[in-house]
């Protein structure tokens, strides 16, 4: 028989996080512990949402998540509960589930594989945030000081000259040939100008633009999918989307260049495999995001994408964003991420 319970706690950013969408400087989270009553081995899941974006980010989550845990401590089984519409939740207790099979074997190794041995890393891009042009430029030097070769840019808040101006100077220096750029608009772009202001950023070389306009406009989206000189992603457009023939007809119509998955917002691992089958399908490429979560989900997510092979690098670099994350073996080098068994994990706070 299961038992769970919930620990809360909030992470500190250590420099406010901005994007199009505002600036956040914490984050709440809630983990899920299931207890085996009968094997005495736990696994730990983590639930969190993003304020303005997550679709379960909603005043009752609080009341949703206890009653998640008392149907379960009441004998229900974890993924029969309907959680049509909180899919974060459903993805922790698919974290937590795998961690409680694992528990013969390390800590917290959901999913065994040359990552978690620590012998291969998994390539990701560096993430520059909004801010002033000194501080995004301070990034980016520091981000190709650490060997990134791919740099994720936050864009659509600053005026479009200081962007522009950035990126020539990053080009100026760098080729497309050693340093691959991603942008990310977070929907910042009105509908009526965003194919102009794309074809302002395509000297620079873009590898892809994330959501340049906002979810819920299939018609634009699809428009500019078509038009636009630089390849464009889905993110915020995949949430909400849960059936076969939902994701079906949303990828036929808008027909993107990549789909960017988020377990945490979109409904687990089970959720975004069934997105990257109909992308392959289509040939539409795709890439693995963390959304913000603490160490615990983003051990979870990395893990599990080291197995899915693909090459691309991926956007699992968030785990240092935070004063007091979990510690944990996730460390960065030269543009990786690895499974460091010089580093422990510390999981005092769900003792």
């Amino acid at each position: 028989m299961l038992n769970a319970r919930i620990v809360k706690h909030s992470l500190n950013f250590k420099v406010p996080g901005k994007t199009s969408r505002g600036v956040l400087t914490q984050k709440e989270c809630y983990f899920i512990i299931l207890h085996d009553t009968v094997s005495n081995h736990s696994g730990i899941g983590e639930c969190s949402t993003l304020p303005d974006l997550s679709l379960d980010h909603i005043p009752e989550y609080n009341s949703k998540i206890t009653e998640v845990c008392q149907l379960i401590n009441g004998g229900t089984e974890p993924m029969a509960i309907d959680l049509a519409d909180f899919p974060s939740i459903v993805f922790g207790l698919e974290i937590a589930l795998a961690d409680l099979s694992a528990k013969s074997k390390d800590q917290n190794i959901l999913f065994p594989s040359d990552f978690t041995a620590g012998m291969q890393g998994i390539s990701i891009n560096g993430l520059v945030w909004m801010g002033s042009r000194e501080y995004m430029e301070q990034q980016i030097n520091e981000k190709l000081a650490q060997g990134f070769d791919t740099i994720k840019i936050k864009v659509g808040a600053l005026d479009l000259a200081t962007e522009l101006d950035i990126l020539r100077n990053l080009r100026k220096q760098f080729s497309s040939d050693t340093i691959t750029i991603r942008l990310d608009a977070n929907g910042a772009f009105e509908k009526e100008n965003a194919l102009e202001i794309l074809g302002q950023f395509a000297p620079f070389d873009i590898h892809s633009i994330e959501q340049p306009i906002r979810q819920g406009q299939p018609e634009a989206m699809a428009s500019l999918c078509r038009d636009s000189p630089i390849p464009i992603a889905l993110d915020e457009e995949l949430i909400g989307r849960f059936s076969t023939t939902e994701k079906e007809e949303l990828l036929r119509f808008i027909n993107p260049a990549y789909l960017i998955l988020k377990p945490s917002l979109i409904g687990g691992f089970k959720a975004s495999e069934s997105w990257i089958a109909l992308a392959e399908k289509q040939q539409i490429g795709w890439w693995v995001t963390s959304a913000l979560e603490s160490n615990i989900g983003l051990n979870a997510i990395a893990q599990w994408t080291y197995l899915l092979n693909n090459p691309m690098p991926q956007g699992l670099g968030t785990g240092q964003v935070y004063t007091n994350n979990i510690q944990s073996p996730l460390t960065i080098s030269e543009g990786k991420l690895f499974y460091d068994h010089a580093h422990s994990w510390d999981l005092n706070l769900f003792q």
